[in-house]
């Protein structure tokens, strides 16, 4: 039996006891996870194509160790300029061990961090209205206006869907982002979509803290100096 599943924003064809490596995940290291976005599963003549997932489908599997990848040059040139500039990127990645294969009746994989429902208003009974008065009605105070979220975007490795995923979990100044932890902002980023897993935020709460005091200068000098999100 063998399955088409996503992972962390790319699709990997796996089968029962076969060693994968994807995307880095916010796992620890032997704990394990379960996949719910099974596309396909092929059981020898049987093949079951989801529209676009198999419903009840799940892909057990076990995190075996983090690593990186093997390093890619990125070099980049620009004739009669005198420019030239050479990097270097190695991918977070994690290493996985497929555990079982369900074809339907499994029950959704949990979130890691659930989230709280919120309580019940209580309803007041109603006050007895009082005696019929004269009284002048009180002027209601003027609504204040929400703050301005910042351009998350000059944080260097958040795009688009990266910035609205984090305003949409309350991050929306560059203080607020440089009070979080980088773990934190990673499991907002995978809960949000699992295209955004493989992001490395290991750096953004210090680069929000620059942007945040108005240090534009130093900000540049340190996105110059990353790597793949990483300090060189």
């Amino acid at each position: 039996m063998y399955a088409i599943v996503e992972i962390a924003g790319q699709q990997v064809k796996v089968a029962k006891d076969q060693k994968v490596f994807v995307n880095r995940l916010p796992v620890e290291e032997g704990e394990k996870v379960s996949f719910d976005n099974v596309l396909l599963i092929g059981d020898g003549d049987n093949i079951t194509i989801g529209a676009p997932a198999i419903d009840g489908a799940q892909i057990g599997a076990k995190v075996v160790k983090h690593l990186k990848g093997d390093k890619v040059i990125v070099f980049k040139k620009k004739r009669r300029k005198g420019f030239r500039k050479k990097n270097g990127h190695r991918q977070y990645l994690s290493e996985i061990v497929i555990e079982s294969i369900v074809a339907s009746g499994a029950t959704p994989a949990k979130k890691e961090e659930a989230k709280k429902a919120a309580p019940k208003k209580e309803t007041k009974a109603a006050a007895p209205k009082a005696k019929a008065e004269t009284k002048a009605p009180a002027k209601k105070a003027a609504p204040k206006k929400a703050a301005k979220a910042d351009d998350l975007k000059k944080i260097e490795g958040v795009g688009p869907k990266a910035a609205e995923a984090m305003v949409a979990a309350g991050l929306d100044t560059f203080a607020k982002v440089a009070k979080a932890k980088p773990e934190a902002i990673a499991t907002i980023l995978s809960e949000a979509s699992s295209n955004l897993a493989h992001l490395v935020t290991d750096t953004w709460p210090k680069q929000a803290k620059l942007a945040a005091d108005g240090k534009w200068d130093e900000l540049k000098e340190l996105q110059d100096n990353l790597d793949g999100g990483i300090e060189k």
